[in-house]
């Protein structure tokens, strides 16, 4: 190679070697970004079991709020030079109807719902795959550089091998188990790094509810008024979910979703001061009372 041929690649060697700079240093101008990814379903049974002993949703209350906030100051620390695009809530619902409180999570500012289907066994399905395409699609078009998942499930390390595949750290975060671990070897494996939530973390969100005391000596109610305390209910069900909701509801009659069906029970337990548990026959009046208001506004 002669001097003329050196002295032109010395050039180009010189010249790429500048346009490198320039884009490393866009890079370092370049804001990290995270993302909280929370299987609600694993975090409800696990925060249940550590601090209420149950994973029965029904025996306790989760302030979400609460926990969600602690979440992002977490990640703040976690990830100190890196900004939040947002936090991902993924829980299941029968059909896909927003109960009460997946609306009022839906309703927090950089929180976003996604919901898969509950089965009949109150089980959820299509929450994983949700989490697949959420984690690889950001990761995909770099809208993250880590992903902070909080969950158990084996079926996830398909989403970390899909994120991590497009050069996104996935670290995941556990909820301290009461006994044994309440998270699949094969995910603890594949993620970036782990970190658990202690059980001093977790407890201030949650509270065992506490059974309510009626007085024996309130008589039974009759069918027509329990009848017509769940049309009282439905009035108000419909004011606050919309019409929208109540389309989607009614080809679901003459039965209720379970978290809708169980809001029903314990409102109506409130407005008649009675317990309607092991009450058949109030609880179908109940229930025929919701029905016959939604069905008059259709």
């Amino acid at each position: 190679m002669n001097e003329e041929d050196l002295a032109f690649l010395s050039t180009r060697i010189d010249h790429t070697n500048e346009l490198l700079q320039r884009m490393l240093a866009e890079v370092a101008k370049t804001p990290s970004t995270h993302a909280i990814f929370v299987d609600a379903g694993y975090l409800y049974a696990a925060a249940g079991r550590l601090v209420a002993g149950t994973e029965d949703r029904r025996a306790f209350d989760l302030d979400a709020e609460g926990l969600i906030d602690a979440l992002i100051d977490k990640a703040r620390t976690i990830f100190a030079d890196s900004r939040l695009l947002r936090v991902y809530w993924y829980d299941g619902a029968r059909r896909r109807i927003h109960t009460s409180e997946q609306q009022s999570i839906a309703e927090l500012p950089d929180v976003k719902v996604r919901l898969g289907n509950l089965n009949a066994n109150n089980q959820q399905k299509g929450v994983d795959s949700l989490i697949r395409s959420d984690l690889e699609s950001l990761a995909r078009h770099r809208a993250i550089s880590d992903a902070a998942l909080i969950g158990g499930d084996e079926d996830l390390v398909s989403a970390v091998e899909a994120a991590q595949g497009y050069g996104a750290r996935v670290h995941l975060w556990g909820i301290e188990a009461a006994e044994g671990r309440n998270q699949a070897e094969p995910l603890l494996w594949e993620v970036d790094s782990q970190r658990t939530l202690e059980l001093d973390f977790v407890k201030p969100y949650v509270a065992r509810r506490t059974a309510t005391a009626y007085d024996p000596a309130t008589p039974r109610p009759a069918r027509d008024d329990v009848r017509f305390v769940g049309a009282r209910i439905a009035a108000t069900w419909l004011g606050s979910r919309g019409r929208e909701q109540m389309v989607d509801l009614l080809p679901g009659h003459p039965y209720l979703p379970g978290p809708v069906d169980q809001d029903l029970l314990i409102e109506a337990e409130r407005l008649l001061q009675y317990s309607l548990r092991g009450q058949a026959d109030l609880r179908r009046a109940l229930r025929d009372g919701f029905w016959d208001h939604l069905q008059t506004q259709v």
